[in-house]
């Protein structure tokens, strides 16, 4: 009986050390990981307005057409003006990137 209480005791003893483990092994903030997330997020946020303004704009042009309707004209220059602006976003972010694999010789 004893022994099984020791054993418990011993389990116990070694999850408490994993614990303690695990808070030492932290990873510190890295500044550098996070502006290359940062801007890989941008890169792909931005392609993805692109690609819905587009839809946006190619169905209000459809409407316009359609309709013969001034709201529908100012719905797809809307439409194009974020698909310009997305997309510059995109190209600037991909810039940035590119500046800095050049300079961690990672490209």
């Amino acid at each position: 009986m004893t022994s099984h209480k020791q054993v418990v005791y011993q389990s116990q003893l070694d999850h408490k050390s994993k614990l303690l483990l695990r808070r030492r092994t932290r990873k510190r903030f890295n500044p550098r990981i996070f502006i290359d997330r940062t801007i890989e997020t941008t890169a792909i946020v931005s392609l993805l307005i692109t690609g819905f303004a587009g839809v946006g704009a190619t169905g209000c042009w459809g409407m316009e057409i359609a309709t013969s309707s001034q709201y529908w004209q100012h719905q797809k220059n809307i439409c194009l003006g974020g698909m310009l602006v997305s997309f510059s976003a995109f190209l600037g972010s991909a810039l940035i990137g590119a500046s800095f694999s050049i300079r961690q010789d990672k490209f």
